[in-house]
């Protein structure tokens, strides 16, 4: 029998215990040899762990810096992050963010027991300069290749959501065009960024655009999509849980093999079925487990967070355009078959919500790529996740 877990629903997985993803952690460390990466990912898939993880079991050679960026709202919040982060990098191997201090001093900033204290800033602060010496010190300070520090970023377009907010429009287009310019400058000189958030980039990006906001600020990252785990890796972990948790089972292989399937491989909700089942005291049979997972997608309270799905649209795509990606996925999701986008458009048409074609197709790009939608040989749509189907047409009364 295979060392049993416990059940750790939503909460923070022992680095130790992760499956199923040594592969795509070996891709990412490949792919950082050449470029900057952004990890794409559906929330509750396990982007966060993965990150952790590479912060803390580093391929030989490299010095991870990670950062959750959530809590930076201004522009020169997300710099001053940067540099404390780069300055205890160098402190460590006994050198110094010099530039960025000499830049400190010059517009009349302290240090006071290892603190910068910056001056009151009458007009912009100058967090530009302050992010762009800190890069400078970090990748001219750190002259072997031998120890490259990589950044990892969790929550960027959260920050850059906030940063849109507090500062506006023109600030988040600032920001990733000199990450961009950074990224271009000192690529060659081994500085790499990892980029990731439960936030979709793509959205932040659009908003800026319809802001006259033209460039391709991440084009020059390879995009590396973390995925559900694959069905060997899922029953693997399934079956790890229901072992720690001791539930008893006639099929201990069966049992975690219908796990693994209700929950579509995504380990956070194959944890939370688990748990459930060990608290309904059932034991572990094929239709036990399907009761758990129906009462759980029946629950009022949605201890699974689906309801998400529903509440982010208006945020995502704004109220002008809710009814009418409503529409679609309720057409979609109680179809069993994928539809063309000559039908979808037939029934957006006749309900009223939208009659353009090109606007469609926008639209079902940006929700294809927020994981809601696949695409099938034919280019037709259907949802990506099954579970995720299931849940809609309960929740919608479809």
């Amino acid at each position: 029998m295979m060392a049993g877990m416990k059940a750790n629903p939503g909460g923070q997985i022992d680095l130790k215990e992760v499956v199923g993803r040594d592969q795509i952690i070996e891709q990412i460390w490949d792919a950082l040899e050449q470029q900057s990466i952004r990890i794409v990912a559906e929330r509750r898939i396990g982007k966060t762990t993965i990150i952790k993880k590479l912060a803390a079991e580093p391929r030989d050679g490299w010095k991870p810096i990670f950062q959750d960026l959530e809590k930076c709202h201004t522009a020169l919040e997300f710099a001053m992050s940067v540099y404390r982060e780069v300055d205890e990098f160098l402190s460590i191997q006994q050198r110094s963010a010099r530039k960025t201090k000499d830049f400190f001093k010059a517009i009349g900033g302290a240090e006071i027991a290892g603190i910068i204290k910056l001056p009151t800033f009458t007009g912009d602060a100058p967090w530009k300069e302050i992010l762009s010496s800190a890069i400078h010190d970090l990748v001219h300070e750190c002259e072997t290749k031998s120890d490259r520090p990589v950044f990892l970023w969790d929550e960027v377009p959260f920050m850059l959501a906030n940063i849109n907010e507090r500062e506006g429009e023109t600030t988040s287009m600032e920001i990733l065009d000199t990450l961009r310019g950074l990224r271009q400058t000192y690529g060659g000189d081994g500085l790499r960024m990892v980029i990731t958030g439960s936030i979709g980039l793509h959205h932040v990006i659009s908003t800026l655009k319809r802001q006259n906001y033209a460039n391709s600020p991440v084009n020059d990252t390879l995009a590396i999509e973390v995925r559900p785990l694959d069905a060997a890796s899922a029953q693997e972990l399934a079956a790890k849980l229901i072992e720690g948790e001791n539930i008893q089972t006639e099929s201990f292989e069966e049992t975690a093999n219908e796990v693994s399937q209700l929950s579509d491989c995504f380990p956070y909700y194959i944890h939370h079925i688990v748990k459930a089942l060990k608290l309904s005291g059932l034991n572990g049979s094929r239709d036990t487990v399907e009761k758990v997972v129906l009462d759980q997608l029946l629950d009022s309270s949605d201890p699974w967070e689906l309801n998400h799905y529903r509440e982010r649209i208006s945020t995502y795509y704004g109220d002008s355009l809710e009814l009418a990606v409503l529409e679609i996925l309720d057409s979609i999701a109680s179809r069993a078959e994928a539809m063309s986008l000559d039908e979808l458009l037939a029934g957006l048409k006749s309900t009223g919500k939208l009659d353009d074609r090109e606007q469609l197709i926008n639209l079902l790009r940006l929700i294809t790529q927020d994981h809601y939608l696949s695409r099938n040989a034919n280019g037709h749509y259907h949802f990506q996740f099954p579970l995720l189907q299931r849940w809609w047409k309960l929740a919608r009364g479809l």
